[in-house]
Parts: C-alpha cells; structure tokens; sequence
C-alpha cells in the first residue's frame, strides 16, 4: 500500500491549529524547529543559556504572530527572520554605552590571513560566543546574515561608524580568539 503525506497540506493544518492556540501544534513547531533555531540564537548568544532565553522569547514571538504567516512561504525563514530580530532586541536591553570611532577602526585594519580557514564549527562558535555582545551581533548581522552596515545602524540604533568600528574589532578578537586554538589542533 502506497502512502502519499502532503506536506504543503500538512503545515497549513499545522499552522492553523497553532493559530488556535492548540498545544500539540505549538509543541510540534517548537520541535520542528529547535534544532535550526538553536543554531541561530547560539550565534547571537554569550552562552547556551542566553541562547535558549533568546529562543523561548523568539518562539513566544512566533506563537503570537503566527496568523501573520503566509502560507506558500517558508516557514523556517520567516521562523528565522523573527529569531534574529529577537536576538537583536535582547542585545539592545543588555547594551548600555556604544561609543566607538570609525578612525579607531581603520588604525585596526590588518592584512593578516584568515585565521577561521582551519577551524571547526564548534571552535568558531565558541570564539563567536566570547565576543562582547556589542562586536557579536554586528558581527553575525554582517558576516552570517548579510545585513549592511546602514542596515545594521538602523537596526540597532547606532552609527555606520560605529557597527564598521565594532566589526573590524569582532575580527581582530576572533582572530585573537582562534589563532591560539588553531595552533594546538596543529601540534
């Protein structure tokens, strides 16, 4: 017997039922969608627990806007879409005073090669999780999500010069981060 599952039709009902608040629906999406989102919030995150506070608050965010969704688009981009903008509202209650130059951040340019080449994931990541929350989120909203640099201005209610400045800083500490763990890989 051949068994044919509609996926489209699947998370439409899936979707409609999380719009009526149904728990099994809810726990479904959640369990969907951890793993990848996850990924995304640790990147954002100083530690795993940030990382999960930033999640549950992203989920809580898609649970109350889910009737926004537009079916026929995809679910874990738009799922993706507000797990970022909640970790960029999370940076912004936990920033306090963002005052950097844009001269400071071409007196530490470097021409030095790519430190991350030899790197696994877990090391980047964690080099990325020791970052301040400041050079972190420019960082991720540059490099990982392809956000500008008026983008990212914008977003988090600062100067280009200063997401340029923090950017160029998140590369030299990861730099500074990594070639140490690169060299006892190479031992």
């Amino acid at each position: 017997m051949d068994l044919v599952l509609n996926v489209e039709h699947e998370e439409v009902d899936l979707i409609t039922a999380c719009v009526r608040e149904e728990k099994w629906a809810q726990k479904q999406l959640y369990v969907d969608h951890y793993g990848s989102m996850m990924g995304v919030c640790l990147r954002y995150a100083g530690d795993s627990d940030e990382a999960l506070d930033i999640l549950h608050e992203g989920f809580i965010k898609v649970f109350k806007n889910i009737a926004k969704y537009k079916p026929g688009t995809s679910l874990s981009a738009w799922i993706r879409r507000i797990m970022i903008n909640t970790a960029i509202d999370y940076y912004r209650k936990k920033s306090r005073r963002r005052t950097d130059d844009l001269e400071q951040a071409y007196d530490l340019s470097t021409n030095e090669p790519d430190a991350v080449s030899n790197c696994g994931e877990k090391e980047i990541l964690e080099a990325i999780q020791k970052l301040s929350p400041a050079y972190r989120t420019v960082f991720n909203m540059y490099v990982i999500e392809g956000y500008s640099h008026k983008e990212i201005a914008d977003k988090l209610d600062i100067s280009e010069s200063t997401s340029r400045s923090n950017l160029v800083k998140a590369r030299l500490k990861l730099q500074a981060l990594i070639v140490p763990i690169k060299s006892v890989h190479e031992k």
